[in-house]
């Protein structure tokens, strides 16, 4: 169906008293059997799929508000309305449903609305009480109206009849008459009685009357009478700020007149809302429903008129992008697109997916970059603002922008550089525009929300994308506080690793007559100059081993973050300190959650710099799992292999049984020609089966062997230790394992101190040590803990 006339958009109310948008279609009103009477049908736009079908109840109460709404009730708590695209359409419904009811298509109510409490009274009620009689508007009646209205408000059906009969005498504008004399003759209980009369109108709750009240003749004087409050001492000047303080400003000019208007009244609608009007008291908290469904569809329509005018919002990102834009220019189009967004999230989920898409094609996010990197701190932080709605909206959209950009600009100016920037440079005492930019960030690298699908896995391409173009940008800082060179961009393969050195200083000061040495040959451990300890990077490390994500762990490994680690423990020696501890713990959740891949990594490349460490069963603990999933892996190979021998042994077995043989003079050729006679089949299982426990004897050769001897890393508590100087000299290196997952890993350790084991005291107890030590013949001695 083309007809725009019948376009519409159907509404529920929510538990909130917000309005959910439920879809847009085309309406029709048609006799339903199944419904037995004429019905209103909205079959969905998109694919005829049917979004209402509701009987039009010859006693349901129907309300046509503000020309193209039409709103109704089908059950307790369950209200629906019709927002028709057209005047016309709305006219034409409008008038089915009063041939239905018998009504005057003229009236903008169908039924009186009535509770149940009231009905039977109502009923009572003479014909000629239809409506209630107004006194005249002169100024000695105001008090008598004033009561009046105040009396109705408890009473659903005295409020419907007060406001049918405000309608049909023009009474509205006869009373802001009254206002305008009362304000000349500085009558002021005048004035305070028409403030009750105007907020008891607005409490009525009618849309028929808001399109009065709020009308451009109307409004500033509703606004004035509203300014005289009884309870205030002086009136607010509410009206001097809405013409002279409250400006509207045309950053571009809108040259559709009704477009302004509505603008104009949503602003003082709001504001007559959320400034004039006093909070609602529990029993008036639904008297203004329909004036916030006023709002509502009034800003869904700006919003839409708005997204429809492609000339306009083009002409407003040339203009906001254009460098000869003067600063007061720029800032006053950053605020429109920010209230622009701020008005967005009255629309439903659906609405705003189109409305952030016409944004996102018509160029938002890169003009964005441009002022979010400007010195104007109003401009950044309206920028800011919109770049929060973009990213709450849409993470994965902006993911996708910054990795296009980045294959055509410099890493300098990405947009994310960008925010992470502004959030490091911020010169708020408070910090907080980089508190909201943190969070923005956040979200944008949080793996939880990142999207996988059959084509792509937003999750690593936008992770690498992150560490190859703005990890750099974002550890800056913390470089520049742990270290005098200058910052690399491959941060997370180098300074991040070479960060780590400072961890592995001793936690009290002392002097180095010679530098320590390390695991590597290459990588001086506790030498740094600085002789300062980084507690913040083994945290960062072991928050990041807590997450047991493979793509973590596959980075860590690669760039052999472990070494400088494992460097810290060996060059703290034998000190019980935090650092000895923390290292400790690290390793241990490794165990507990059995971490396959760090444990295969530890045990490979650094098990002979460890296993001298026995205070603790946790690295001994390591070794262990390791050997057991060796084992595991050798299983399942051998489990395999053994199925493929036994199946060809099978294969064999059927040729030897189909060998030609004569059954009744007749010869019974088999499938395949004999390799072996029948003879032969008992020494081929046995060959077969001798192979089969070579192989296997050679696997369990091949299994890496935990042996006793070897070096163990021990101390001295010579005269140096005693000084504070650290004498031990520890060099390992590594070759590669071998193709057949064995270990063929040989490690040279030389040490220049020694000590017996009695000299070790245990560092840290966990819960399993116990059952470990049952299950050794002999177990280290541990030490008392300090203090015991």
């Amino acid at each position: 169906m083309s007809d725009t006339r019948r376009r519409v958009k159907v509404y529920t109310l929510n538990e909130d008293r917000q309005w959910d948008d439920r879809g847009t279609g085309h309406v029709s009103s048609t006799y339903v059997e199944e419904l037995k009477g004429m019905s209103l049908l909205v079959r969905a736009e998109s694919d005829g799929s049917l979004l209402l079908e509701s009987k039009i109840n010859p006693n349901t109460a129907y309300q046509k508000q503000q020309d193209t709404l039409i709103v109704w009730s089908e059950a307790e708590n369950y209200d629906l309305a019709l927002s028709f695209q057209e005047k016309a359409g709305c006219d034409e419904i409008w008038e089915k449903i009063c041939q239905v009811q018998g009504k005057d298509p003229s009236v903008e109510v169908t039924q009186d609305l009535i509770d149940e409490s009231e009905e039977e009274r109502f009923e009572e009620m003479p014909e000629t009480s239809h409506l209630i009689d107004l006194p005249t508007c002169e100024l000695n009646k105001l008090e008598e109206i004033a009561d009046l209205v105040t009396s109705v408000l408890s009473s659903p059906i005295r409020r419907e009849k007060l406001a049918l009969a405000l309608e049909n005498e023009g009474y509205i504008k006869k009373l802001l008459q009254l206002f305008q004399a009362c304000e000349n003759l500085e009558n002021t209980e005048g004035l305070h009685h028409l403030y009750e009369i105007i907020r008891g109108i607005l409490f009525l709750n009618k849309a028929t009357l808001f399109e009065v009240m709020f009308s451009d003749e109307c409004i500033m004087d509703v606004v004035g009478c509203l300014e005289y409050d009884p309870a205030l001492a002086q009136p607010k000047r509410h009206r001097e700020f809405l013409t002279k303080t409250a400006k509207f400003k045309e950053v571009i000019p809108i040259t559709d007149s009704e477009l302004r208007q509505k603008i104009h009244q949503t602003y003082r609608v709001q504001y007559i809302q959320d400034i004039i009007l006093p909070t609602p008291s529990v029993f008036e908290e639904n008297f203004l429903s329909t004036l916030t469904s006023f709002i509502f569809f009034n800003k869904v329509e700006i919003v839409s008129m708005l997204q429809e005018d492609e000339k306009f919002l083009s002409e407003v990102f040339a203009q906001l992008t254009d460098e000869a834009t003067d600063d007061d220019k720029r800032r006053e189009l950053v605020n429109f697109f920010k209230e622009f967004c701020a008005f967005s999230q009255t629309l439903q989920p659906q609405n705003r997916d189109a409305f952030f898409k016409t944004l996102a094609k018509l160029g938002i996010l890169p003009a964005l970059e441009i002022v979010m990197g400007m010195d104007d701190l109003q401009v950044r932080s309206a920028a800011t603002d919109i770049f929060s709605y973009l990213v709450e909206f849409s993470p994965s959209m902006v993911r996708e922008f910054v990795m296009q950009e980045a294959q055509q600009s410099d890493d300098d100016i990405l947009l994310i550089n960008v925010v992470i920037e502004q959030m490091i440079c911020d010169t708020d005492p408070e910090l907080g525009g980089a508190v909201q930019l943190m969070g923005l960030l956040r979200t944008l690298i949080d793996p939880e929300n990142m999207l996988a699908t059959t084509n792509k896995t937003e999750k690593s391409e936008f992770l690498n994308f992150f560490y190859n173009h703005c990890m750099h940008v974002l550890t800056a800082p913390l470089l520049t506080n742990t270290s005098e060179d200058k910052c690399e961009k491959d941060f997370f393969l180098k300074h991040y690793r070479y960060s780590w050195s400072f961890v592995c200083t001793p936690s009290h000061s002392h002097s180095h007559s010679t530098p320590s040495s390390s695991i590597s040959q290459d990588n001086i451990v506790g030498s740094n100059k600085n002789n300062t300890i980084c507690p913040g990077a083994l945290r960062f490390m072991r928050r990041i081993i807590g997450l047991k994500d493979e793509f973590y762990n596959r980075y860590i490994t690669k760039g052999n973050l472990f070494e400088p680690v494992i460097n810290a423990l060996l060059d703290n020696g034998t000190r019980y300190n935090l650092l000895n501890s923390a290292v400790i713990e690290l390793f241990e959740f490794i165990r507990v959650e059995d971490i396959k891949s760090l444990t295969a990594h530890i045990v490979e490349n650094f098990y002979k710099a460890l296993e001298s460490i026995e205070y603790v069963q946790t690295f001994k603990g390591l070794k262990t799992k390791y050997e057991q999933e060796k084992d595991r892996q050798n299983q399942k190979l051998n489990s395999n292999r053994f199925r493929r021998d036994a199946k060809a042994l099978e294969e064999d077995e059927e040729m030897w049984f189909n060998e030609d043989e004569e059954e009744e003079g007749k010869v019974i050729v088999a499938p395949v020609e004999k390799s072996k006679p029948e003879d032969d089949f008992p020494d081929n299982y046995e060959k077969f089966m001798e192979t089969k426990k070579a192989k296997e004897s050679e696997d369990k050769e091949n299994l890496p062997k935990r042996t006793s001897g070897g070096f163990k890393f021990t101390f001295s508590h010579s005269a140096s230790a005693a000084n504070g100087t650290n004498s031990k000299s520890v060099v390992a290196q590594t070759t590669p394992a071998t193709s057949n997952g064995s270990s063929s890993k040989t490690t040279n350790l030389a040490t220049s101190v020694t000590a017996t084991k009695g000299s070790l005291v245990g560092l840290v107890d966990y819960p399993d040590d116990e059952e470990e030590d049952e299950e050794e013949e002999t177990s280290p001695r541990k030490r008392p803990r300090l203090g015991s």
